[in-house]
C-alpha cells in the first residue's frame, strides 16, 4: 500500500493534475472532455487545441504593469536596463529553496505547473482517434500547433532549472520518468528543436491573420531557444551552470539557419517585414496598437476585446506603470551618426539627452518637448511634462525619471478605465529575428557585412541611423572587456531595439553576464537637479491638467535619494543600504533550486549548482 501512495505521490511531483487520488489517474484534462464523445470530428481537435491558446502558463494573457514583452508581467523588472519601484529579489540573491515547489503558471515544479504539458501530450496521444480521420493532412496544423506549444512550455522551464526530465506521452503511474534523473540540458533542447521541425513541417504559411501559430511563428521560436542555449552553452562553458557536453555550435548554426531562412523568406515574398520603415515615428508606433492584424512586422499576437480579456497595461502607461529605464539604457543609444556618446556627455535635462541621438531614444522615453503624448484625444491634447514620482510607489508612478514612452497608446482622452484595455500584445515581431540571426553568425564567426546589411541594418535603416560595419571601433561604454567590438555592437543593438520588451533578463543570463551588469551595481536613472525647483506652470497651457501635482511632486522629488554625480538613486536604502548594489551570486542566482520535497521523493534529480 506504502507503494502505491509513493507512486502517486511521485506522479504529482510531476504535477500532471491537482489531487492525490486515483479518481485524478483518469480525470481528462482540458475541462475533463470525455474521449467517448469528444474525438469524432477535425473541428473536436481545434477546440482542444483552442484552449492552449488562452493558457497564461503558455502565452502571457494580460500584459501587466511593466512589460509589453511576450513574457508577460515583470518579464524584464529589475535588469540593468529597467526597474520596477521595488527591488528585484533574484538579482539581489534573495531566492530560497521552497518546500514543495508550488507557484502559478510556469514558476514552479510542483503541482499544477506542468499540467499543461499533460494537456498537450494527451492531445498527441490521442488525436487519431478523431473518426472522420482520413489523411494527416486534415489534422497536422493542431499537431503542428501543439507541438509549438510543447516548446513554449519546455523553454520556460529550461530557463528556470536547465537539466529537466523529458516527457513526450501522457505520464501514468507506470512510467520510468517518475523516477529517473533529469536529463541534461542539450538533450532537451533537442528535443525542442525536433518538435520545432515538425511544427514548421505541418503548419500552413501565414496567409492573412487568423490569431493561430503559422510556419513563421515557429520559426522565429525555434531560433529564438537555438540561440538562447547556443550562448548558454558557450558562456557558461567554464562554470557551474555548463553543459554536460558542450554543444553550442551546434545550436549557434541552428539559430543561424531558421533565422536566415526567414530572413530569405522576407526578401522573396515581403513577408514577414518591418512596419513603419520611411515613417518619423515608425518605431514608436510599433508597439502601441490594438490590432496588428494588417501588420508585416508583428508574426503573433494577442488581441483583446472590451468584456472578454483586456490588458491593463494600457490604464497606467501614461502615469509610468510602477517601472522606470535606467542611465545604463539612456547611455547606450548612440549619436545619430553611429558613434557613441562620450562619457560625460549632456545629460542635464530629458530634452538633452535626446539631441542628436538615435531616434529609437525619443520613442522609448518620455521627453517633455511638447512633442509626446500623454493623451491625443484629450480638449485640448494632454503632453508629458514631468516623469510621475508623485505616484509614490505603485503602477501610477516612475522610480527613475527616466518614464517608458514605447508601448504607451496616447490616442485616448484619458486612461482605459478597468475591464476595457485593448493594448495588443506581440509575442513575436520580425525585428527580433533580425538580431538574432546577426548575434548568431557573430558568435560563430562568420558574420559579413552582407548579413549586417540583411539585418541590423534593416533596423537602422527603420529610424534613420548610419549603418552598422564590420569594423567596430572600441567604445569606452562597451560592457564586456573580453568580447570582440563586432558582437559588443551587435549586443548594444539588441539592448536598444527590444528595450522593455521582456528580453534583457533572458539576454544576461544566457550570455553568463550578471557578474559584469548586476552583481555590485545600483541602479541610477535621471540627473535630480531638473526636477528641483520644477514648475508645471512654466509649461502652461499644455500642462494645465497637470497643475494639481505639483505639491505631491515637490514632495516626492525632496525624498529622493543620488548617488555622487546627482542621479537618482533609485531604490534609495532599501537596496542593502544603499552601498552595496544587488547581491547576484553568479555561482547559484543563474539556475532556480529544485524543491526539497521534490528531491526527497526522487533522489536522482540532484539539486541545481550553488543550492546543494
Amino acid at each position: 500500500m506504502k507503494r502505491i501512495n509513493y507512486f502517486i505521490v511521485l506522479f504529482v511531483f510531476l504535477a500532471l493534475g491537482t489531487s492525490c487520488n486515483d479518481d485524478f489517474l483518469e480525470r481528462s484534462p482540458l475541462d475533463k472532455i470525455s474521449d467517448a464523445n469528444y474525438w469524432k470530428t477535425t473541428n473536436d481537435l481545434k477546440l482542444y487545441v483552442n484552449n492552449l491558446y488562452s493558457r497564461n502558463d503558455l502565452l502571457a494573457r494580460e500584459d501587466g504593469w511593466g512589460s509589453i514583452g511576450p513574457y508577460g508581467w515583470d518579464a524584464d523588472q529589475g535588469s540593468d536596463t529597467q526597474v520596477k519601484y521595488t527591488y528585484n529579489t533574484r538579482m539581489n540573491g534573495e531566492e530560497t529553496i521552497p518546500d514543495d515547489g508550488s507557484g502559478s503558471g510556469t514558476s514552479g515544479w510542483g503541482t499544477g505547473q506542468w499540467e499543461a504539458l499533460r494537456d498537450i501530450n494527451y492531445f498527441l496521444d490521442h488525436y487519431q482517434l478523431v473518426e472522420e480521420l482520413t489523411s494527416f493532412d486534415d489534422v497536422k496544423q493542431y499537431v503542428g500547433e501543439t507541438l509549438f506549444f510543447r516548446s513554449i512550455f519546455y523553454f520556460y522551464k529550461l530557463r528556470m532549472y536547465g537539466d529537466l526530465p523529458w516527457c513526450s506521452t501522457t505520464v501514468t503511474t507506470s512510467s520510468d520518468i517518475l523516477y529517473g534523473p533529469r536529463l541534461p540540458r542539450n538533450q532537451i533542447v533537442d528535443f525542442i528543436m525536433a518538435d520545432l521541425d515538425n511544427a514548421i513541417d505541418y503548419l500552413p504559411a501565414f496567409a492573412g491573420w487568423t490569431g493561430r501559430v503559422t510556419k513563421e511563428t515557429a520559426m522565429a521560436l525555434q531560433a529564438r531557444i537555438a540561440l538562447y542555449e547556443g550562448t548558454w552553452e558557450k558562456y557558461h562553458a567554464n562554470d557551474p551552470f555548463k553543459a554536460a557536453e558542450n554543444q553550442s555550435t551546434k545550436f549557434l548554426e541552428k539559430a543561424a539557419k531558421v533565422a536566415g531562412d526567414l530572413i530569405a523568406m522576407s526578401e522573396a515574398n515581403g513577408y514577414p517585414g518591418l512596419d513603419g520603415v520611411g515613417n518619423e515615428f515608425g518605431y514608436r508606433d510599433l508597439f502601441n496598437q490594438e490590432d496588428y492584424s494588417a501588420s508585416n512586422e508583428v508574426m503573433f499576437w494577442r488581441k483583446y476585446d472590451v468584456g472578454a480579456i483586456t490588458s491593463i497595461w494600457d490604464r497606467y502607461s501614461a502615469n509610468g506603470s510602477g517601472r522606470g529605464i535606467t542611465k545604463n539604457l539612456v547611455d547606450s543609444y548612440l549619436k545619430a551618426d553611429g558613434t557613441p556618446v562620450e562619457l560625460n556627455y549632456n545629460d542635464a535635462t530629458l530634452v538633452k539627452i535626446a539631441e542628436n541621438r538615435d531616434p529609437r531614444l525619443s520613442q522609448t522615453i518620455q521627453i517633455n518637448d511638447k512633442k509626446h503624448y500623454r493623451w491625443e484625444k484629450a480638449s485640448p491634447s494632454v503632453y508629458f511634462i514631468a516623469p510621475a514620482f508623485d505616484g509614490w510607489d505603485s503602477e501610477e508612478s516612475c522610480p527613475s525619471g527616466y518614464q517608458v514612452y514605447k508601448g504607451h497608446n496616447f490616442r485616448y482622452a484619458e486612461a482605459r478605465p478597468n475591464g476595457q484595455g485593448l493594448q495588443a500584445l506581440i509575442y513575436f515581431r520580425f525585428g527580433e529575428t533580425l538580431l538574432l540571426y546577426a548575434e548568431a553568425k557573430a558568435e560563430l564567426g562568420t558574420l559579413t557585412q552582407t548579413d549586417l546589411d540583411r539585418s541590423i541594418n534593416k533596423l537602422r535603416d527603420r529610424v534613420g541611423m548610419s549603418h552598422m560595419t564590420l569594423n567596430v571601433k572600441n567604445d569606452p561604454n562597451f560592457e564586456f572587456a573580453s568580447l570582440p567590438p563586432v558582437i559588443q555592437e551587435i549586443r548594444r543593438e539588441r539592448k536598444v531595439e527590444l528595450a522593455c520588451e521582456g528580453f534583457r533578463v533572458d539576454d544576461i543570463m544566457r550570455w553568463a553576464a550578471a557578474g559584469e551588469l548586476i552583481a555590485g551595481k545600483i541602479p541610477v536613472g535621471a540627473k535630480i537637479a531638473q526636477f528641483q525647483n520644477f514648475k508645471f506652470e512654466d509649461y502652461l497651457p499644455e500642462a494645465a491638467p497637470d497643475l494639481s501635482r505639483q505639491s505631491t511632486f515637490e514632495e516626492r522629488v525632496s525624498a529622493l535619494e543620488t548617488d555622487a554625480n546627482g542621479y537618482v538613486k533609485i531604490f534609495k536604502n532599501t537596496l542593502n543600504g544603499g552601498t552595496q548594489g544587488f547581491k547576484f551570486n553568479v555561482n547559484r542566482d543563474y539556475l532556480y533550486p529544485i524543491p526539497t520535497n521534490q528531491l526527497t521523493l526522487n533522489p536522482q534529480l540532484k539539486q541545481n549548482p550553488g543550492w546543494e
